[in-house]
């Protein structure tokens, strides 16, 4: 009798596993299991902070004129160098000039103490960062555009900056900069762990380089203002 039961369950078990309704059943958890997740707005917001994006907004008193004059003169100055203690060396690669449309397009190369905490430096074994700058500058238009990518660590650290030079809206003789910045830390990375905790770290690092170039900019503009009341052309 034990042996006739026996059969009977053995057959039961062969019809469930073989049943396609169960199958089909087990595809659909399955299914409904990973649009949970693609739909799970904290997976969403896990993946959002992959990126740490900051926009700041600057008004110089001063015309466009002074202030992408004083950009130029912000890395060059030796007495610039204390203030600007993150750049290490800054060598214009390429100056060009369309004599069409008068735009000056200029790319440089600047090397940089390694952005982020000191555990990273000391975690990847280098502690400066290859960049290059790329600008372009339309005097007709009062227009500046400059963007600056790192080139060396891109395969922990990806950052961008994008810097634009434009009259004041509501004042012409003001000049408005918009500064954008995006960080964002490989997810395939060693330090992929810690890629919020660094991409914080960064931005705070960017914010306060960010601050002291303005000071320096605010320092050069007032210069030109003065020797420009005096007559002196620079």
């Amino acid at each position: 009798m034990s042996a006739v039961r026996e059969r009977e369950r053995e057959r039961e078990r062969e019809i469930v596993q073989n049943d396609p309704s169960k199958e089909r059943r087990r595809t659909r958890r399955i299914e409904r299991k990973k649009n949970k997740k693609e739909n799970d707005p904290s997976e969403e917001r896990r993946r959002r902070k992959m990126v740490k994006a900051y926009t700041h907004e600057h008004v110089y008193k001063h015309p466009w004129e002074r202030v992408t004059s004083a950009f130029w003169r912000k890395f060059t100055e030796p007495e610039n160098k204390a203030v600007l203690s993150h750049i290490i060396e800054v060598d214009t690669l390429c100056r060009t000039l369309d004599p069409s449309s008068g735009v000056l397009f200029t790319t440089r190369a600047i090397t940089v103490h390694a952005p982020g905490p000191r555990f990273l430096s000391r975690l990847i074994g280098q502690d400066f960062c290859h960049c290059v700058e790329t600008s372009h500058v339309d005097p007709s238009a009062r227009s500046m555009v400059s963007t600056t990518r790192n080139l060396s660590l891109r395969k922990f650290l990806e950052v961008e900056e994008k810097s634009s030079y434009h009259p004041h809206p509501a004042n012409p003789d003001w000049t408005v900069v918009r500064q954008t910045t995006s960080i964002r830390c490989s997810p395939v990375s060693a330090v992929a762990a810690m890629a919020e905790k660094i991409e914080q770290r960064c931005a705070e690092r960017f914010q306060q380089n960010s601050a002291k170039g303005r000071d320096v900019m605010e320092r050069i503009c007032k210069f030109l203002e003065a020797e420009s009341s005096k007559g002196i052309s620079l």
